[in-house]
């Protein structure tokens, strides 16, 4: 195995998904998510210092960024995952672990992640508060879409509550690589689709659509959610902060939704709309 030059970024939280597809887009290939931004690493050989220079003076200032480099040798992912990853319980609704943790009894729901560099694993309160809002939902025979999907886990949990028809897609294709992964460990036999939700152009109605992204593509993609929704249809949102509440149910309202259920946890919110 040879070293990787592993790079620390402090960053905004809504910046954590551009940096990495930027990191991505220039030969970083493993990402660990912090509780302050994230860490990326490059094999030595592959690492462009122009390519890397530029990405972060694009975004230093716009992300409020701080960048710490070393060099990390010999690095065996697989401890390095077990290291850093902890199984999660939403209440007695889902355990959520990785394949090299064991099962727990006494939960309704499991779910096997094995999340690579791809965010949803449950630990964020964002996926967390939509996995406990999907558990108050009745998914029986309904068709669901999970707009941003990440590791795929909302999919899974829909599919897991009985949904007839589940699909997801994100812009990242690590994202898609390793969603489907986590698809076949949990029996879902639906693919993730790749792109912006105007380019894969889902094919409504949905009576559920999950969108756990962030407050600017949210507000920019609200009317497609809209009229994708079946009536009476549900709309789950996750990835801004508490402050935006009032900004994203007034978007909202004017596409006719109606707020049913909100949520707050860690100053990260989570609401749940009903088409009117």
């Amino acid at each position: 195995m040879m070293e990787y030059v592993q790079v620390t970024l402090t960053c905004l939280e809504e910046y954590r998904e551009i940096l990495i597809a930027e990191l991505a887009a220039i030969g970083f290939d493993s990402f660990l998510e912090t509780e302050t931004g994230i860490e990326g690493y490059v094999l030595q050989e592959q690492f462009s210092r122009d390519s890397f220079d530029e990405v972060i003076s694009t975004y230093r200032e716009s992300a409020a960024l701080t960048v710490v480099e070393g060099v990390l040798p010999k690095v065996n992912w697989n401890e390095e995952w077990e290291k850093n990853y902890d199984p999660i319980e939403v209440g007695k609704l889902v355990y959520v672990r990785a394949s090299f943790h064991s099962p727990q009894p006494g939960f309704q729901y499991e779910i096997v992640i094995n999340p690579k560099m791809s965010f949803g694993t449950g630990h964020h309160a964002t996926t967390f508060q939509l996995l406990s809002l999907q558990g108050n939902i009745d998914h029986q025979g309904k068709r669901v879409l999970d707009v941003g999907s990440g590791t795929g886990i909302l999919a899974i949990m829909a599919h897991l509550l009985g949904a007839k028809e589940v699909e997801a897609f994100d812009i990242d294709s690590w994202c898609v690589d390793n969603g489907n992964e986590n698809f076949e460990l949990n029996g879902l036999s639906t693919q993730m689709g790749l792109g912006t939700i105007r380019e894969v152009k889902p094919k409504g109605p949905y009576e559920l659509i999950l969108a756990n992204i962030n407050k600017n593509v949210l507000l920019d993609e609200l009317a497609i959610y809209t009229s994708l929704l079946a009536p009476q249809g549900i709309l789950l949102l996750s990835g801004f902060y508490s402050e935006d509440i009032d900004d994203l149910n007034q978007a909202a309202s004017l596409n006719g939704l109606r707020l049913t259920t909100q949520s707050t946890k860690d100053n990260w919110a989570a609401l749940e709309f009903q088409k009117n």
